[in-house]
């Protein structure tokens, strides 16, 4: 039995002996200095860029996001990207706003989010801050469906770390010889 957030859930068996559980290993966590905010609580860092820059290209965009230039298109067609600026040319030029926009939008997807609920939020953000309600509730419903996935897979890791014990201990079992 395994609990997590206050909820037991069963890990199926596949003995009927019981089997030690594994211990989890701590993972080494990478060295940052104290800043005296709570990590959980923080924004997050923005994403690197060039240093007084505030004007990119959609090629340049892409090389600091990983989206290629068909998903960004698609995006401003769908209504998730906001208005992005054109130069007198035409061509796209995205802000430093826009690429802070494109992390949260990657964060969303991460979540699972469907899209029309991600272009629902960006719809409600551009009405402003009498939407402020409507957006929490997205993000709200949201954060249930991934806090449901994440217990999910601590369940699904602690069904391999068993059967990866479990293999573990048959190499180091002795052979066993009939006379």
């Amino acid at each position: 039995m395994t609990v997590i957030d206050g909820t037991s859930r069963s890990i199926p068996a596949t003995s009927t002996q019981p089997q030690p559980q594994p211990q989890p290993q701590p993972q080494p966590q990478p060295q940052r200095p104290s800043s005296g905010v709570d990590a959980c609580t923080a924004a997050p860092e923005a994403h690197p860029r060039p240093a007084g820059k505030d004007s990119y290209t959609i090629s340049e965009v892409v090389a600091l996001t990983g989206l290629t230039a068909h998903t960004l298109r698609w995006y401003e067609r769908i209504g998730l990207m906001p208005h992005v600026d054109r130069s007198h040319t035409g061509q796209r030029r995205f802000s430093n706003r826009d690429l802070d926009w494109l992390v949260f939008v990657g964060k969303l997807r991460l979540t699972g989010m469907p899209v029309a609920d991600m272009v629902r939020y960006a719809e409600l953000l551009r009405v402003g801050e009498s939407t402020f309600e409507e957006r929490q509730e997205l993000l709200e419903s949201t954060r249930r469906d991934v806090i449901t996935r994440i217990a999910e897979l601590h369940d699904t890791l602690a069904v391999l770390d068993h059967k990866i014990e479990y293999y573990a201990g048959a190499r180091r079992a002795p052979e066993r010889h009939s006379a």
